[in-house]
């Protein structure tokens, strides 16, 4: 397929991009690409599989496994739904001795399953199950079953474990005493989750610090409200200058909280309600509409109207 119009469409201008030295892409043109791509191809892996996965896929896949009761019985269901939905890969739930995995197998081995659609799956499935859980799920270490790359400098990020090449079968590994960890969440939270769930499992999980949380945590108690400074301090129990200082050491700030929690209020309101733009505006604290949509812009380089569109 030629890309170009793809790219322009997300703010990429192509000739730029294929320069030695170009810098990259955001992490949301990234995951804007992906939904330009699903969107027109009417497939969610986008052609890497014989035969497409129709949209809602994903949709039918998350609610498997929210309709467990704890990852056990979560991962088999969503294997069962997933060996269902294509026709290229076995997904089954493994345990082997103190571990256990969501182990992916290519079904002809003539046919090895491509790099980038076994990177996507691991991904995108142990952030799935992550987010079910309500809770971290720290990986012992990810299987592919391609040979080891020669560049390895973003891995860390996306894979932030140990990984193994040249397996057997591709997927990850967690304690399998995490298998007995409850599903915590809920059809209302699936339902804000599917309206940006490519954002939430693609972007490289924001971690906050210990101080950086307990703010956000009271952000989002208060919200519409958007306390002070000094607000938020005495509700910790501290000084202003002590709170500034703690979140600086974890290198971040309350308005750099504020801005992060309001982009994703944005991007939630924005795709499951019809609030007008001065209402969302007045409520995410911004003085008036045009503000706040050159700050929509910036964070997500479209425009307000054309990402509700979308």
């Amino acid at each position: 397929m030629n890309m170009d119009g793809y790219l322009r469409q997300v703010g990429v201008d192509p000739h730029a991009l294929r320069q030695p030295g170009h810098q990259g892409v955001t992490p949301m043109q990234y995951v804007a690409l992906f939904y330009a791509l699903l969107n027109d191809m009417k497939d969610e892996c986008m052609g890497l599989f014989s035969r497409p996965f129709k949209p809602g896929s994903f949709a039918l896949t998350a609610r498997e496994g929210l309709s467990a009761h704890d990852l056990r019985r979560a991962l088999k269901r969503m294997s069962a739904a997933l060996n269902l939905l294509q026709d290229d890969i076995f997904f089954s739930l493994q345990v082997n001795g103190d571990e256990a995995s969501l182990h992916m197998q290519t079904i002809a081995p003539g046919h090895p399953t491509p790099v980038f659609a076994q990177e996507t799956m691991v991904r995108v499935l142990w952030r799935l199950a992550a987010w079910l859980l309500n809770a971290p799920l720290p990986i012992t270490h990810f299987d592919f079953s391609y040979p080891e790359p020669d560049g390895q400098e973003g891995y860390n990020l996306v894979f932030p474990a140990p990984r193994r090449y040249g397996q057997a079968a591709f997927g990850f590994w967690f304690k399998a005493k995490e298998l007995d960890t409850p599903v915590s969440r809920d059809e209302p939270a699936l339902r804000v989750f599917l309206t940006d769930a490519y954002t939430q499992v693609i972007s490289p999980p924001r971690d906050f610090g210990a101080v950086a949380q307990r703010v956000r945590n009271h952000l989002m108690r208060s919200y519409p409200q958007w306390p002070s400074l000094e607000a938020v301090a005495e509700h910790l129990h501290t000084s202003p200058s002590s709170l500034q200082r703690h979140l600086s050491a974890e290198h971040t700030s309350l308005q750099w909280l504020k801005d992060d929690l309001r982009r994703d209020l944005a991007i939630s309101r924005l795709s499951s309600s019809r609030v007008s733009l001065v209402q969302l505006a007045s409520e995410l604290g911004f003085s008036d509409s045009p503000t706040f949509q050159r700050a929509f812009k910036k964070w997500t380089g479209k425009h307000c109207g054309a990402y509700r569109r979308r």
